[in-house]
């Protein structure tokens, strides 16, 4: 290695105006049986430039609250404990998350074990001595259930047509930021913040590794269907107007359908047939257009709805305590 690529290689491995090189955002949701022992895992780790935890209570209604103060007790490594006041959703409290976090990169996964702790450091490396903004993980074999995954290629494939991201790119909440992204994603003051999209509105340079994905350690996924459907929301209502485009494109075809029907309303009576034959057929198109009618008034309705929300300053997110990391961090040598 040149004088030069060490030179470049060391300012990756510590970059400028930040006291810790990883941090680690964890959002708690039912999580008081695996977080202790994620938070354990986590802190036999010493990636370049030192680490440290964040995890966010968002809400949860088991004791989670009491297990993360007990590790911002005595964690060996700088941990900052955040509680939310209420539930507020998994993207909300990530990006509590990363509003705390001081790192040069920012690590967010989730709570359950499902992502193995010893894939931080791979997936850190990757962004840093790449040079890469962003760094999305991607899994040979995912261990949700069968629905769960079909839930995550659709919303997957959704984002395909929806954002500006590149083609095939996996979403997932395993993922590495650096501090350039993080300061940008947090401007977003919204009350529906989709990580992801925020994200793809900041940069194109973005890749992607393959990590393990384990059994989920304890209980069951707290992604029910109707989170997975809000979610989707927030990703086609906040960061694209194709939906109200495709209500434009289906009102179209609704109304020249419509238009063929009267025509043929016309054609049988000029015929003289006398019979109601076309009954059945006008009163088709007519629930139809109905239908799509109520359709684009109901996407247009939840447009209005959200703006209306946000300018009445729906918060994002309500912190009711903060714990701050207790121990200086230790920059590994």
């Amino acid at each position: 290695m040149g004088f030069e690529d060490l030179k470049l290689s060391q300012a990756l491995a510590e970059p400028p105006g930040h006291p810790v090189g990883l941090s680690i955002v964890v959002p708690v949701y039912r999580g008081a049986a695996t977080v202790g022992r994620l938070v354990e895992a986590l802190s036999a780790l010493r990636p370049e430039g030192g680490l440290e935890v964040v995890l966010v209570n968002d809400g949860s209604p088991d004791n989670s609250g009491e297990v993360c103060r007990a590790l911002a007790a005595t964690a060996a490594i700088p941990l900052t404990y955040v509680e939310h006041a209420r539930n507020f959703g998994e993207h909300n409290a990530v990006m509590t998350g990363l509003r705390h976090a001081r790192g040069a990169y920012v690590i967010t996964m989730d709570d359950d074990l499902q992502n193995p702790p010893e894939e931080v450091l791979k997936l850190y490396d990757h962004a840093r001595l790449g040079g890469w903004d962003v760094v999305y993980t991607r899994y040979a074999e995912k261990k949700h259930e069968g629905w769960r995954n079909i839930g995550s290629r659709f919303a997957n494939g959704v984002a395909d047509m929806l954002l500006d991201k590149p083609r095939g790119l996996y979403l997932s909440s395993f993922r590495c930021m650096s501090a350039l992204v993080v300061a940008e994603v947090t401007r977003y003051s919204g009350p529906y913040p989709y990580i992801d999209g925020l994200i793809m509105q900041v940069t194109q340079r973005i890749a992607s590794i393959e990590v393990m994905h384990l059994a989920r350690a304890e209980g069951r996924s707290n992604y029910t269907l109707k989170r997975l459907v809000l979610l989707w929301l927030n990703l086609a209502t906040n960061f694209s107007i194709l939906p109200l485009r495709l209500a434009i494109l289906a009102g179209v075809a609704m109304g020249i359908l419509g238009l063929l029907g009267a025509i043929a309303v016309v054609v049988e009576a000029m015929m003289g047939s006398g019979t109601p034959s076309g009954w059945a057929s006008s009163m088709t198109t007519t629930l139809l257009l109905a239908g799509v009618q109520f359709l684009i008034l109901g996407v247009m309705g939840e447009y209005v709805g959200r703006a209306f929300l946000s300018a009445n300053g729906k918060p994002q997110g309500v912190v009711r305590e903060v714990l701050p990391a207790r121990l200086p961090v230790d920059r590994a040598q």
